[in-house]
């Protein structure tokens, strides 16, 4: 780009060559023309630059034809060289030379002279070594060093050498926008900002000397939406979470004890915080040696960065550091755990507890009372200690990490712990997120074509985040499933008309009727969640307001938002005592859900409304707009009294500047004498040019007629005023902030109030998603009876969406006493993964709370759906193909119940047939045999379905049909013919095709290598069926095998196929003409309309069978 820009720009200014003196009698070539020696150039990478002046130094030079860059043309002497130049060095910029190692990198034993700032920035550097720092210099922030080479490559800006070190700058206005390329990029950014004004500097000891800096804020992905300055401006990353996921782990031996050797087996300690919200999850578990459980984890919160405590095993490390490679630009921090050994993990966040405790005693006692008396800072303390040894030494670990941000007051007083497993809640494993496409598809890795893109139509980013956890852990209680139906149900059912409707309501107390118009429940969700939707985020807003990092007008925006909703879903009055009571009150009738009605009571309670008014009622709109925290706080009774006695000196400043020009109305004798402002520059006595001024007045500026002066009276009080104003700037901060640690009190009662608009939204999101899409509420059988999945009509949920009216809908039925097993066969392409997909995601979604894709669904509440779908190494990790596959069907088998739902698609083929078929028929065995939970059991081996003979009536064969011009399949005609038409309608049998060649024709092989593999099918073919034909015989004398040896006869028995003795393999050709005749006779009698002539085809045909038999 630099070089581009470099030659138009040379181009521009440089003259037109002249044509060369020719030298006809030179008949040797002409000389390879060198490089020219550039002077000036563009360089907008530093590792560029240096690469380039390299280059040019060892460039030798010409001293007498200069020659065109572009052309390689001589240049003439130019007219004025001078001139150019200049605008060249004003244009380009000049090249340096090769840069010295320390502007690179800054070190304590370069002995060179630093200017101050210099000098503060090593210091800075020095201290926080993997901090990458802006420091405010004046109007812009300023990169040095290593961090300024870092800065041009990620930001695209120009760096430069600037005395000892190489330096770039951005403007500071633009913090927010490079601030967050820096950590999307996976830096952590520090901002250096001056600590004192020009003001208070001119008036303290530090006169002379640089103004002081220090770091004041830090940024990293996981922290940067709570963060100061540049958090909560969700530039397109509001819906996404960003976790800071802590993992801790201790090796086990095979016995269970923990370990120091091996990492097979581990005991995974993990605690993830949402900061931006407060959300905190906790979990400890055992993994096996493919650590398929913290993959889940990981997969279910994707972390934006990931806290790695030593020592970690090798196959965990590998698995967290595959998932945290270049491409998910996932940030890693590595931490030690030593300094927790021996239970220090326990006292450090009991310290940490009590330290939060005192400070909170000194800073606002009526918060402190208040909040003991309600028992809310007992609740989070007795959680923590409560939690397993290895989830509470990473929780320890995570509060230290925070501690630096200044962010771990959430952990002790304002966050929502949960655990990461609950009976209440489905555990997905990694294959079934990945394998049914749950949050990201597995083309491009995006939500669009997932599950979550097809469910999610919320209105605000909480809302979205809620559902994505909905859809995560689906419900495993009936009653939570219910409600959550019922809710969806009974928006669904209003969204028919977006007209008030007219109730009667009959008040207690009162005789009369009184009509009230009652609002159309989707309608007035739907008005709220849509004004909610174009606020800003208010989940992370009345966090960012916990942490004290909320701006004036973002807090008033968040109290707006909360008081609007509050106030409009009050229209449906709903008794806050109703459920208390267990009565009819009034406007009860308006919502029947009980979910909905503690929904709308908890957003719309009258203490959050209430407390938000008030706290609203304390600040000026108009102030905060502005960004003057000097008027922003409405002071009432004893409030603030430090903010009250900064105004009066700030008035007193104020009133003995203007009282001074009643001196100098005295002096001149001049009574209309006032005070002048011009161009900036105010209080200025403007006097006649003939007047005469003390000498101790500085003249500032002057007209034809008129002198302007500043007195030293007037400077020394605008000196005064300038100090008093920065002084009650800094007080109004300081109130400021002391009025948002007063916000903690209310905490808790705003985020459930948020909590509820969310899952409101939620709620509405399924109801658009049931009446757009036609969808049914499922049915859920009792927990006494069997376990059964009757499905009528299902549908793929996505594949629906993309194939609209084309998509063809199966049923499905399996019962836990008659057939819970379905072995589903059938060509490529067919339809198989499709079908098995469509049942596990219906009852997927049935279990979160959403209608289903089916004319009608009755489902049992699931306790886990276990999946092992296609085909994928691991290089990483060191798996191959088959250990992939083997691996998911071992936890499958482990973990899976009588309660289950198991989908298998062709497993064993990662190995040779006689081995993946063995393997697949054990694995299924083991399926029905002993843990008798509902499967579907996808394969291209036929010989799987002879399982059905040892479960008869549980286990049943089926394949997706379809339609060939052939009904010989097994010619060289039929294989290569491409007319064959998928119905996509799965059927009882087994499919005797796979249709392989077609997906070969599809994939475009060359039709050379598709004719030699079909010659060479047919041929196995053949010859297989000819080693069976000799034995079939000796197996049908041998007596009814034994059970240890059924197995082996069953994979080994076929009926021989007549018409297929050796002899064939002698001359094929002939063979397959005689079936082309047989088939063409059959296709004309079957699509013929004249009956007589198809009845004489058919005996034709029989006619030509009985002789291809009979040869």
């Amino acid at each position: 780009m630099g070089k581009q820009k470099q030659q138009v720009i040379s181009r521009f200014f440089a003259p037109k060559p002249k044509a060369p003196p020719s030298n006809p009698s030179s008949s040797s070539p002409p000389p390879r023309i060198p490089s020219l020696n550039v002077k000036t150039t563009v360089s907008f990478s530093p590792s560029k630059r240096k690469l380039l002046s390299a280059h040019l130094a060892s460039t030798p030079k010409r001293p007498k034809t200069t020659l065109s860059p572009h052309t390689g043309n001589p240049v003439p002497p130019q007219s004025n060289p001078s001139l150019h130049q200049k605008f060249l060095q004003k244009l380009l910029e000049p090249s340096s030379p090769p840069l010295p190692e320390h502007s690179i990198e800054i070190s304590e034993s370069d002995h060179k002279k630093y200017t101050p700032l210099e000098q503060q920035v090593v210091d800075l550097k020095n201290k926080y070594p993997d901090v990458l720092l802006m420091v405010e210099v004046g109007y812009r922030f300023r990169f040095f060093g290593k961090d300024a080479e870092i800065a041009a490559e990620v930001l695209g800006i120009y760096a430069h050498v600037d005395r000892n070190f190489l330096t770039a700058s951005v403007p500071t206005f633009r913090l927010n926008v490079h601030v967050r390329r820096l950590v999307s990029s996976g830096y952590k950014v520090g901002v250096v900002k001056q600590t004192e004004t020009a003001a208070i500097k001119a008036h303290g000891s530090n006169r002379v000397g640089p103004f002081d800096r220090g770091l004041s804020a830090l940024y990293t992905k996981a922290t940067l939406e709570a963060a100061e300055d540049v958090g909560g401006k969700e530039e397109g990353c509001g819906a996404e979470s960003n976790y800071l996921v802590c993992v801790v782990e201790k090796v086990l031996d095979l016995s269970g004890s923990v370990s120091n050797l091996g990492g097979a087996h581990v005991r995974i300690g993990i605690v993830g915080v949402e900061i931006s919200t407060g959300d905190v999850v906790y979990g400890e578990f055992d993994d096996g040696v493919m650590r398929s459980g913290l993959e889940a984890v990981v997969l279910s919160l994707t972390p934006a960065e990931l806290l790695l405590v030593q020592p970690l095993s090798k196959p965990t490390e590998k698995l967290l550091l595959a998932y945290a490679g270049p491409a998910s630009n996932v940030r890693l921090e590595h931490a030690s755990c030593d300094c927790f050994k021996g239970g220090g993990a326990r006292e450090y966040v009991m310290s940490i507890y009590e330290e939060m405790v005192e400070d909170n005693l000194a800073d606002n006692v009526n918060q402190l009372a208040e909040a003991t008396e309600q028992g809310n800072s007992h609740s989070s303390i007795q959680g923590v200690m409560n939690m397993p040894d290895l989830a509470l030494q990473a929780l320890a670990l995570t509060i230290r990490h925070l501690k630096q941000f200044g962010f771990e007051r959430i952990l002790c007083f304002g966050a929502s712990f949960r655990p990461l497993s609950s009976s209440m809640e489905m555990n997905l494993s990694a294959n079934a997120l990945q394998q049914l496409e749950i949050l990201r598809n597995n083309s491009d890795g995006s939500e669009s074509g997932s599950l979550l893109g097809i469910m999610n139509h919320t209105l605000t980013t909480y809302g979205s985040r809620l559902l994505r956890h909905w859809i995560t852990h689906p419900l495993c209680d009936r009653n939570m499933i219910s409600a959550r139906l019922d809710a969806v149900s009974e928006i669904a059912l209003s969204m028919g008309s977006y007209k008030d409707s007219q109730s009667t309501v009959e008040i207690e107390g009162e005789d009369t009727d009184i009509t009230t118009m009652q609002p159309e429940l989707s309608c007035l969700i739907s008005s709220v969640l849509t004004f909610l939707g174009r606020s800003l985020d208010i989940q992370r807003g009345i966090t960012r307001i916990f942490h004290r990092t909320a701006t004036p007008t973002e807090f008033i925006a968040v109290m707006q938002a909360i008081l609007s909703a509050g106030k409009q879903l009050k229209r449906f009055h709903i008794d806050e005592n109703y459920e208390d009571h267990g009565c009819k009150k009034v406007g009860v009738a308006t919502v029947q859900s009980t979910l909905l009605k503690r929904l709308i009571l908890s957003a719309s309670s009258s203490s959050v409304l209430g407390n938000a008014a008030k706290l609203l009622s304390t600040l000026n709109k108009e102030a905060a707009d502005k960004g003057d925290f000097t008027d922003l706080i409405i002071i009432s009774k004893d409030q603030f009294p430090e903010v009250t006695r900064a105004r009066k000196a700030l008035q007193l400043a104020k009133e003995k500047l203007d009282n001074l020009i009643e001196l100098y109305r005295k002096q001149f004798g001049n009574h209309n004498l006032e005070f002048t402002c011009v161009a900036g520059t105010t209080h200025l006595v403007e006097l006649p040019i003939d007047a005469k001024s003390p000498s101790n007045w500085i003249r500032v500026n002057s007209t034809k007629k008129t002198i302007r002066y500043h007195p030293p009276e007037v400077l020394a009080a605008l000196d005064q005023l300038r100090l008093a104003n920065e002084e009650l700037t800094i007080i109004c901060r300081a109130a400021w902030d002391s009025f948002l640690g007063e916000f903690g009190e209310y905490y808790v009662d705003f985020r459930g109030a948020v909590q509820a608009l969310a899952a409101l939204d939620c709620l509405h999101s399924l109801a658009i998603l049931s009446r757009n899409k036609n969808y049914v509420r499922p049915i859920f059988v009792e927990d006494s009876k069997p376990v059964q999945i009757r499905i009528h009509s299902g549908r793929h949920p996505v594949l629906e969406t993309i194939l609209q009216d084309s998509f063809v809908p199966n049923d499905t039925i399996l019962h836990a006493d008659r057939e819970y097993c379905q072995i589903v066969t059938g060509p490529n392409m067919g339809g198989k993964s499709c079908y098995i997909r469509q049942v596990a995601l219906i009852a997927f979604m049935a279990q979160v709370g959403s209608f289903v894709p089916a004319e009608s669904a009755t489902l049992p509440v699931l306790d886990g759906i276990y999946t092992r779908m296609g085909a994928s190494d691991s290089i990483q990790q060191g798996r191959s193909t088959f250990l992939e596959e083997l691996s998911e069907a071992s936890q499958i088998l482990c973990n899976c119940t009588a309660k289950s739902l198991v989908i298998i698609d062709e497993l064993g083929r990662g190995t040779s047939t006689h081995d993946g078929v063995a393997i697949a028929y054990a694995t299924l065995h083991h399926l029905l045999d002993h843990i008798k939970c509902m499967v579907l059991f996808v394969t291209h081996y036929p010989k799987i379905a002879d399982i059905k003979v040892k479960f008869p009536g549980s286990v049943e064969a089926y394949h997706v049909s379809y339609l060939t011009s052939h009904n010989d399949e097994s010619t060289i005609e039929a294989k290569s013919d491409h007319d064959v038409t998928y119905l996509y309608k799965l059927v009882p049998g087994v499919s005797a095709r796979s249709f392989g060649f077609k997906v070969a024709q599809l994939a475009q092989l060359p039709s050379s290598c598709i004719k030699k593999a079909i010659f060479m099918a047919t041929r196995l073919e053949t010859i297989e069926s000819s080693r069976v034909g000799k034995r079939s015989g000796e197996w049908q004398r041998q007596e009814t095998p034994s059970s240890d040896q059924e197995l082996e006869t069953q994979e080994n028995v076929v009926k021989p196929t007549a018409g297929f003795h050796s002899r064939r393999t002698e001359d094929p050709e002939e063979f397959a003409s005689a079936f082309g005749d047989l088939l063409s006779k059959l296709k004309s009698a079957t699509t013929d309309d004249d009956r007589a002539k198809s009845f004489r085809l058919l005996k034709e045909a029989r006619g030509v069978a009985k002789g291809l038999i009979n040869r």
